[in-house]
């Protein structure tokens, strides 16, 4: 009899625990969201892991609920701590960042209402760490930016025909630690450094983010070091 009434309290307490409407979603663990009431989660299994789960979330009534979600590439070299990333790694930052805007080669999806910037045969993604553009869209590609260290965004006409600019060492680009991370359309396979979904999981987001509300984009790992749920 004492055992069953132990074990019977264990499963209320866990039951308690978990809330009322069962186990807390995730960005509900997270350490920080960022604050508005859409949050975006890509999660691998494990740092090294090339391929993951990215899902999208509401946050209504003070409790998270899945918009929708699909399946997440990753950097060929897996992922690595935003804070200490070396640019060239292939490697995808973690951290909690903010979505600045969105792009494309095509057309924005209909009921987009995040700033959408087409891309043009002039626009470009400059990575040249001696550039003051470094780490921004140039149109035309200035001087000081050479071609070499820069991506020629037309040219990426599947994984850039709609994106998402991932504010990873956007606001105040640190040297050498990475530039044109962005929430993309899937290309052949991993990934350089970027997260990517398949197009239509692509389209659903950009008719799903809503700038007023303050989407971020927390990306980690299930466990460990760099758990998703640390950021």
């Amino acid at each position: 009899m004492r055992t069953a009434l132990v074990t019977t309290s264990l499963i209320v307490t866990s039951l308690l625990a978990q809330g009322p409407y069962g186990p807390d979603p995730l960005p509900a663990r997270l350490a920080d969201t960022g604050g508005g009431s859409q949050l975006i989660t890509a999660v691998a299994p494990a740092p090294g892991s090339t391929a993951g789960r990215l899902t999208w979330w509401d946050r209504r009534a003070g409790r998270w609920y899945e918009a929708g979600s699909a399946e997440a590439r990753f950097g060929a070299k897996g992922l690595t701590e935003g804070a200490n990333r070396t640019q060239g790694t292939n490697t995808t930052p973690t951290g909690l960042y903010e979505l600045p805007y969105a792009f494309g080669i095509r057309r924005a999806p209909a009921g987009t209402e995040f700033r959408y910037r087409r891309v043009t045969p002039d626009s470009w993604w400059c990575q040249d760490n001696a550039s003051p553009a470094y780490n921004r869209w140039t149109e035309p590609l200035p001087a000081h930016c050479a071609p070499g260290e820069a991506e020629h965004l037309v040219t990426y006409e599947k994984q850039y025909a709609y994106a998402l600019v991932i504010g990873f060492n956007y606001e105040r680009p640190v040297r050498g630690r990475g530039a044109g991370i962005f929430l993309h359309v899937n290309g052949k396979g991993a990934t350089a450094g970027c997260v990517s979904v398949p197009e239509r999981a692509m389209r659903a987001l950009l008719r799903w983010a809503d700038p007023r509300r303050r989407p971020h984009i927390a990306i980690g790992t299930g466990e460990g070091a760099l758990a998703v749920t640390r950021y």
